[in-house]
């Protein structure tokens, strides 16, 4: 059983900063691609960031490149979002997700919510103007 706990989640000005994190239960955590989605009231889950088993591909979605970075430590069994230059639009309920299956098979990881198979159970982060 793989269980995820998301943490960090606030009430921020726009323009501020937030680090996500996210500790995962798993005995073979260093094997799980890592991603980021979020859900805004009325709108659909997004892909926010991924990262694979050894950090060499990270990849992020549009609306959050430049301002986002995903990163993990396998010792620790955490993976962090930090996220800079907050806007409004980035308010939603932030889940820490994890995908057990494609293991080491690729570099990229996957950007669908399908893909993975454990989720935490969600931190608010709200942007006020």
């Amino acid at each position: 059983q793989v269980q995820l706990v998301e943490s960090g989640g606030g009430l921020v000005q726009a323009g501020d900063s937030l680090r996500l994190s996210c500790a995962v239960s798993g005995r073979t955590f260093s094997s799980y691609v890592m991603g980021w989605f979020r859900q805004a009231p009325g709108k659909e889950r997004e892909f926010v960031a991924a990262i694979n088993w050894n950090s060499v591909r990270a990849i992020r979605g549009d609306s959050v490149k430049g301002r986002f970075t995903i990163s993990r430590d396998n010792a620790k069994n955490t993976v962090d979002l930090q996220m800079n230059s907050l806007k409004p639009e980035d308010t939603a309920v932030y889940y820490c997700a994890a995908d057990t299956n494609s293991g080491r098979y690729y570099e990229t990881p996957r950007i669908h919510s399908y893909d993975y198979d454990y989720w935490g159970q969600g931190t608010q982060v709200t942007v006020s103007s």
